[in-house]
């Protein structure tokens, strides 16, 4: 019976954390923000005690994400009508992923951001500096593809909804055209980091999904790099 009981302890956890995932927004970006930190740690070669504390920051951050939302569905089992005492408990859970959301963030900065900016300098000095108008060729060639995507899909507008998102397209298009024209890879981290910034809005807002976000980064990136490569002399 004790061993049945452990393993049922576990299959009613993981049933949690599933159920986490599919029904919260916030918890399918935390852990996809994870899988890419992890993954970038990797790829990076952080010693142990560097990956311990990544490991540390996104292990509070998922806690806090699946401790909010058995508190906001215990909050909503115990009321029936809008209750200040319930809309407190709900905000200070809330609060307390921020918290954990903005410890991760500098956790990634102090360890990531100078491994980052010294691959993002490497990689952008292969080729040289160019001429500004490639800038808007790549920014013009992103918001075409963009446009084209969801004419073949026939979803949302260029400004809303649907695949891809051509904010972020755009927004990841201006970070790398940055980096190739500045060769610098401190402003192309940055860039990417504001990129990121709209990203999250986009998805937030409910307007895109992760996998829109993602598409349409991916794509301003790829068409930018293109555009450098074949245009630089």
């Amino acid at each position: 019976m004790k061993s049945r009981s452990l393993f049922w302890s576990f299959n009613y956890a993981i049933q949690g954390i599933v159920y986490s995932i599919r029904t919260q927004r916030n918890m399918r970006l935390h852990t996809f923000v994870a899988a890419v930190v992890l993954t970038s740690a990797l790829l990076l070669d952080v010693d142990r005690m560097e990956m311990v504390v990544i490991v540390f920051a996104i292990g509070f951050v998922l806690v806090t994400e699946l401790a909010n939302t058995a508190l906001e569905a215990a909050v909503d089992v115990a009321t029936h009508r809008f209750d200040p005492t319930a809309k407190v408990a709900k905000d200070v859970a809330a609060g307390a992923v921020l918290i954990a959301s903005l410890n991760a963030v500098a956790v990634g900065y102090l360890v990531l951001f100078d491994r980052l900016t010294e691959l993002a300098t490497d990689g952008f000095t292969i080729v040289r500096q160019s001429s500004a108008h490639l800038t808007v060729i790549a920014l013009a060639l992103t918001a075409l593809a963009v446009m084209v995507v969801k004419a073949i899909n026939q979803e949302g507008t260029f400004l809303r909804g649907g695949w891809p998102s051509g904010h972020v397209g755009l927004a990841v298009a201006a970070a790398t055209a940055i980096g190739y024209a500045t060769e610098s890879g401190p402003a192309a981290v940055l860039g990417y980091f504001i990129a990121g910034l709209v990203a999250h809005s986009r998805i937030e807002s409910e307007v895109h999904t992760i996998a829109q976000a993602v598409f349409g980064g991916v794509l301003g990136f790829l068409i930018t790099t293109t555009v450098f490569q074949v245009f630089f002399t």
